[in-house]
């Protein structure tokens, strides 16, 4: 039985759905496909071949998640994605702190994919990796431009994640294609060059590698706008997702053949440094093709910041103001809180240098995340678990199993971080359930 998160937001009730196969795909595949591939060759080499097992794990690991979400989306018909799942299995409080927490790692996601795409920025503008207030002005930029197209409307934004999805493709395949013949097998790293135990190399790669394959359950979101949603978000969740793993680990490895590990390790644009073995033109098509991708994440990630509040708030559970619709149809007011937030951790983060920034933000964006991917598969687990639906029960075990995996890379220090965000959730649950009318009926299943 299909569930009824909020009378506001209930898909049954939307009559115009912009958004349809392709458009979901594409939200999948561009949310994935961003600043993470672009940066990851780099941040894996210090840890050689087993970096490539990590993102190997990674990789399992995304799987069993898209499907714990596809067998939600597949059942539940209401926007909100990990929100509305964790609401309906574990009660408002819960819900609650798991959109806190999904908004709080897209907010810290938009300046990160800003820096990686300020980064490759500097291949076409020199001077621009030395020059601070250039890197923090041009990420602003983006973030603002991007945010008055999703204001526009999800048409607009829809259109515009397809068409970057399909461009930031060509380079990358361009750069496995030319792999094949032209890389150097003297090239290939050692297994383990860090240092460290196996155990601990390996939980620290699973972690980097886990930044490029979120993003992913940004298309159960709105779900109110998608033609057919129980069947077209689920069949875009696997084929978005198996494009991806495909995509990275062919990517990863040709890179890791093109360019020595000794630079490699040190490098701030990676597939550029891999294309210039394609001549003079090639740093500068793989540049544009990162500038592309970095710019279709972003787009996804404001869609977000927009899309999650504007759940939350529809069931009453934050200020009504954050479901204010402009005149396009849109969460404007949401979109220009989220906004402005995510630029000004650019701004405070910005001190930290380019690469430093990026490492920070990414790993407060992840490690939150696997908060909520451990809530919405517990609650597949037990959804499945009395329907004796043993493809849901596995699929789930893997997407805990891997997420605390992952959670011993982030450290004691940044999961300590990310628990101290997630509790500011509290109160705020009850000054807002307190300041505003009772929330929606609780779901049922």
């Amino acid at each position: 039985m299909h569930v009824r998160i909020s009378g506001v937001r209930n898909v049954e009730l939307q009559a115009n759905k912009p958004i349809g196969f392709w458009g979901c795909w594409a939200l999948v595949v561009g949310c994935m496909i961003g600043s993470g591939i672009f940066m990851l060759p780099a941040q894996l080499a210090p840890y050689g071949m087993l970096g490539l097992v990590g993102l190997i794990v990674a990789g399992a690991g995304a799987i069993a998640l898209a499907l714990v979400f596809a067998r939600q989306a597949e059942r539940t018909k209401c926007d909100g994605g990990p929100y509305a799942y964790s609401r309906q299995a574990f009660g408002d409080l819960t819900g609650f702190l798991m959109g806190w927490a999904y908004w709080l790692s897209f907010v810290a996601g938009v300046p990160t994919v800003a820096m990686a795409f300020v980064s490759y920025l500097g291949v076409f503008v020199p001077g621009l990796a030395t020059n601070p207030l250039g890197q923090m002005a041009s990420g602003i930029a983006l973030i603002a431009a991007f945010t008055f197209i999703n204001i526009r409307g999800l048409k607009e934004m829809s259109v515009t994640q397809i068409t970057l999805t399909v461009l930031k493709i060509i380079p990358l395949v361009a750069i496995i294609a030319f792999a094949i013949p032209a890389g150097a097998p003297a090239n290939a790293p050692a297994f383990n060059p860090s240092g460290q135990s196996i155990f601990a190399a390996l939980t620290l790669t699973a972690l980097i590698a886990l930044w490029p394959f979120t993003g992913f359950e940004v298309v159960t979101l709105p779900a109110g706008n998608v033609k057919d949603c129980e069947r077209t978000i689920p069949r875009a969740l696997i084929t978005g997702m198996l494009t991806v793993v495909v995509i990275y680990l062919s990517a990863t490895v040709a890179v890791m053949l093109l360019v020595p590990p000794a630079q490699l390790m040190h490098s701030t644009a990676p597939f550029s440094d891999a294309a210039r073995a394609l001549g003079p033109w090639g740093p500068g098509l793989i540049a544009a093709g990162a500038l592309v991708a970095t710019a279709g994440t972003i787009n996804g990630l404001i869609f977000t910041c927009g899309q999650m509040p504007l759940a939350v708030a529809a069931d009453k559970l934050a200020p009504s103001w954050l479901a204010a619709m402009s005149k396009h149809g849109t969460p404007h007011l949401a979109l220009y809180v989220s906004s402005a937030l995510g630029i000004v951790l650019l701004v405070l983060t910005n001190t930290r240098g380019l690469m430093g920034s990026f490492q920070f933000m990414l790993t407060i964006a992840t490690s939150l995340g696997l908060f909520y991917y451990v809530v919405v598969s517990l609650a597949e687990l037990r959804h499945s678990a009395r329907a004796a639906a043993f493809a849901g029960v596995g699929a789930s075990i893997i997407g805990i199993a891997y997420s605390v995996f992952a959670a011993f890379g982030s450290g004691a220090e940044v999961l300590l971080w990310c628990i101290v965000l997630m509790a500011t959730g509290v109160p705020l649950y009850f000054v807002f359930k307190r300041g505003g009318a009772a929330a929606a009926p609780n779901p049922t299943s």
